[in-house]
């Protein structure tokens, strides 16, 4: 029989043996210290460290560790004073442990609490062949927790999560919730912003359990971190989350799973079948960003919410199917949402990793410079304009193709031939995107009245400047060269001496 899902294998009433036995391996002996005061330490646990000779404490700022600092016994609290980060921390101690009970034959690793509950460096010797690895249980403080609050978890659910990954772990949640890990303020703060409350959201604050100061107190969501000064003897009880985080995506996704099993016209729908309905949705939400208005109208945000709505619909539907033809689902969807925009924000994530501001400045400012390069990169690209949907308005499709051009040097006017009339566009007074919008009026109005479709017109224009622009991209690459070193005299030169045949409109 398993003891405490790791594997481990019964040996006494208080001493479990981890899954790496072996005569010739040193033994790391872990014991719980109990979750508050000395008084709460089992007397197994405390024989146990009187008698070794090779002890350390995880740390000394814990009230069970009290008398054993005392002692001289030394802790680890060094490694958390240095080290960049907690995984850090606790695989530096598991090498001093690992060393030291190769010097020793055996060493005794003290805990809060129980060995079992929220220990990494325990869930890291376990699995370190290096080691026999022996667990002696100790009181938990969900023990003191349950105790307290009058529940039984078993019951009703209970279910434990990090606090400092509430919005993440809490996701699709409605409670009861034990959060763990709440030891700042700041911590509470972010538990509290991730959720959507009403107002008889509440919370139970569990502080200093077992200790004199001991306090239990429940409060409104609203003042989950204005009561207290939270520290590492710090956690919340949930008992039910009215709106979690993603709660209302899950629901969503699984009545549009439904519809695809029960109704007719969804069921028969396909990915090319709803292209239209994309555009179509997609369309309306811009229509309703339009209507929003500064500041934003309460009636045009409403309008804009539905919209935005049947937009994720039709993300929804692509995912469900995509998932029912095994190719993917929307959780992969999100999950490589996610995984990109940190990826191409390093100057925001390096945080994660202990960067110096000037490193995350200097960062941030190389990812905008070469957004584009990079994306090129990432997706296998061989040309910075290629990803530019062909079916885009022809007036969006030239905006893109300036907006990517523009990030190494070139420009739309650059390949102009009626250079007098881009001169007497400098001479016009256009300031507001109303002007804009006349003067390309006024050119469509010219363009239909010579007997030309002005769509038809400058989507030919742009794709014949694509095309030369691709030529130039892959004769700079073929030199050993990227487009953006040439110099402007050369661009020019290989832009007005390069034509392509005119693409099909």
């Amino acid at each position: 029989m398993s003891a405490n899902g790791s594997g481990s294998t019964l040996v006494s009433a208080v001493e479990v043996r981890g899954p790496n036995p072996g005569p010739d391996r040193p033994r790391v002996t872990i014991v719980g210290l109990g979750p508050s005061g000395p008084e709460l330490t089992t007397p197994a646990v405390r024989a146990k460290l009187e008698q070794a000779e090779a002890r350390f404490l995880r740390t000394a700022r814990h009230p069970a560790a009290t008398p054993w600092v005392k002692l001289g016994v030394r802790s680890f609290d060094h490694h958390y004073e240095n080290s960049e980060s907690f995984d850090e921390t606790y695989r530096k101690i598991v090498e001093d442990l690992v060393r030291a009970a190769r010097d020793s034959g055996e060493v005794v690793y003290a805990v809060p609490g129980s060995p079992a509950i929220l220990e990494r460096a325990v869930a890291l010797l376990r699995a370190d062949s290096r080691v026999e690895v022996v667990t002696m249980a100790g009181i938990s403080f969900l023990d003191l927790v349950w105790d307290r609050l009058g529940i039984d978890p078993v019951n009703l659910g209970v279910r434990l999560v990090n606090g400092e990954e509430f919005a993440t772990q809490a996701a699709i949640e409605r409670g009861p919730l034990l959060v763990s890990h709440t030891w700042s303020n700041a911590i509470l703060s972010a538990i509290k912003l991730s959720v959507e409350p009403v107002a008889t959201t509440q919370a139970v604050i569990c502080h200093h359990l077992g200790l004199g100061d001991e306090q239990i107190l429940e409060v409104g969501w609203a003042d989950l971190d204005r009561t207290i000064r939270a520290d590492h003897l710090t956690c919340v009880y949930v008992p039910e989350l009215a709106r979690p985080p993603a709660y209302e995506i899950a629901r969503v996704a699984e009545v549009v799973k439904n519809l695809r099993s029960l109704c007719p016209w969804d069921a028969k729908q396909t990915h090319q079948s709803l292209v239209r309905h994309l555009l179509e949705e997609t369309y309306e939400a811009i229509e309703a960003i339009e209507e929003l208005g500064e500041p934003p109208d309460i009636a045009a945000s409403e309008l804009l919410e539905e919209e935005l709505g049947d937009v994720l619909c039709q993300v929804l539907f692509h995912a469900t199917i995509a998932n029912e033809e095994g190719l993917f689902n929307l959780a992969d969807v999100a999950g490589a949402l996610a995984d990109k925009l940190i990826r191409r924000h390093p100057h925001v994530y390096a945080r994660e990793e202990g960067a110096s501001g000037d490193e995350i400045s200097r960062a941030g400012a190389a990812v905008l410079a070469n957004w584009e390069q990079q994306k090129l990169r990432e997706k296998g690209r061989s040309s910075l304009t290629e990803g530019i949907p062909r079916t885009l308005p022809a007036l969006a499709f030239v905006a893109k193709l300036e907006k990517k051009m523009s990030t190494v040097g070139f420009g739309l006017r650059d390949r102009l031939e009626v250079r007098a009339f881009d001169e007497a566009l400098d001479r016009l007074t256009l300031q507001s995107a109303d002007d804009y919008g006349e003067l390309m009026l006024a050119i469509a109005r010219r363009a239909v009245v010579a007997g030309h479709e002005p769509e038809t017109a400058l989507r030919h224009v742009a794709r014949r400047f694509q095309e030369q622009f691709v030529q130039i991209e892959r004769a700079a690459e073929s030199e050993g060269g990227r487009i953006g070193e040439l110099e402007r005299d050369e661009r020019m030169r290989r832009l007005h001496g390069t034509r392509s045949e005119r693409p099909e409109v």
